[in-house]
């Protein structure tokens, strides 16, 4: 009998998740032939979803294999806001590192235990997010107070921009678009490859590169269907989403030089933090640490292993 997998996300085809999302399913097929059924649902939103709505479609089974950021699993997975801290990683290699490490096979025991309806394959990159706004360019905490911007549904995000002194409101995508195109939300933050593939680029003038926090995609694909597969379909499923995330990676990178390229074009302006500029944005947020500290103590313990493991 043919196994019917369709996976699906939020963006066009062009992005960089829809194109790994892609190498899995080309994978599937050049293994599996026409014993795999492979369909894609590029972006949810053309049929009238929000893009949050690609969790419950994955833990239903209407979607396979679906993509989205944690930071919309905080709810139901409260270890996930530990990945929300602000400046938890101190380089982009860490980040992956870790996320490929003890600490990401944690993450993915905790979704799993707290969804039972997903098997975990893994973790696309979102990358490093920075602040965009239509006011004024933001160098310091300070340059924020009193803007509106959009955040992700994680209460550590919108602590993170209150403490900012911004004033954070939750917003689905699309929502959030049509209010930075009315003119009605002065911020927004994603990584540059998003600011672009949303069109905000051509609304926003300043563009400060905060890196403030680095956000994954979980992989989510759906428990029943995983689980009734021959072994090697699961196999195979786990190591074509290993190859294409390695993959999604290195395309990441590119896609955020391009993106510069585009907001530069687009009349953007783009600020990078001095030194002194990003030390006030992480003692800024330093109590949401110490807070964190006493509430997320296993996954300290092992961001740190994995910090000790590197330099011994």
């Amino acid at each position: 009998m043919t196994i019917q997998i369709c996976m699906g996300g939020y963006g066009p085809p062009t992005t960089t998740h829809s194109r790994a999302i892609k190498m899995i399913g080309d994978r599937l097929i050049a293994q599996f032939g026409k014993e795999v059924d492979i369909k894609y649902v590029w972006n949810v939103m053309d049929f009238g979803y929000k893009a949050e709505e690609v969790l419950w479609m994955s833990e239903r089974g209407l979607l396979t294999v679906a993509y989205q950021s944690t930071s919309y699993l905080t709810e139901r997975v409260p270890a996930l806001e530990f990945a929300d801290l602000p400046f938890l990683f101190s380089s982009l290699a860490e980040a992956r590192a870790t996320m490929d490490g003890a600490l990401g096979a944690y993450l993915s025991r905790e979704i799993e235990a707290h969804v039972p309806g997903y098997r975990m394959l893994g973790y696309f990159e979102n990358g490093y997010r920075h602040i965009s706004n239509r006011l004024r360019p933001v160098r310091s905490p300070a340059d924020l107070r009193g803007m509106t911007i959009r955040s992700l549904p994680s209460r550590m995000h919108s602590r993170t921009y209150e403490i900012l002194g911004a004033t954070p409101l939750i917003m689905d995508l699309k929502p959030a678009i049509a209010a930075i195109t009315a003119g009605e939300l002065d911020a927004q933050e994603n990584p540059l490859a998003n600011t672009v593939d949303y069109g905000v680029h051509k609304f926003h003038r300043h563009h400060t590169l905060t890196g403030h926090s680095y956000l994954s995609r979980g992989i989510y694909c759906n428990r029943a269907a995983f689980e009734s597969w021959p072994v090697a379909v699961q196999t195979a499923m786990l190591q074509a989403t290993r190859e294409a995330v390695l993959a999604q990676r290195e395309l990441a990178v590119l896609e955020e030089e391009v993106a510069r390229r585009a907001i530069v074009a687009a009349g953007g302006e783009i600020v990078e933090l001095t030194s002194s500029g990003r030390a006030a944005f992480v003692q800024a947020v330093k109590p949401l640490h110490d807070e964190a500290r006493g509430r997320f103590g296993e996954a300290f313990a092992l961001l740190e292993a994995a910090r000790a493991a590197k330099v011994h």
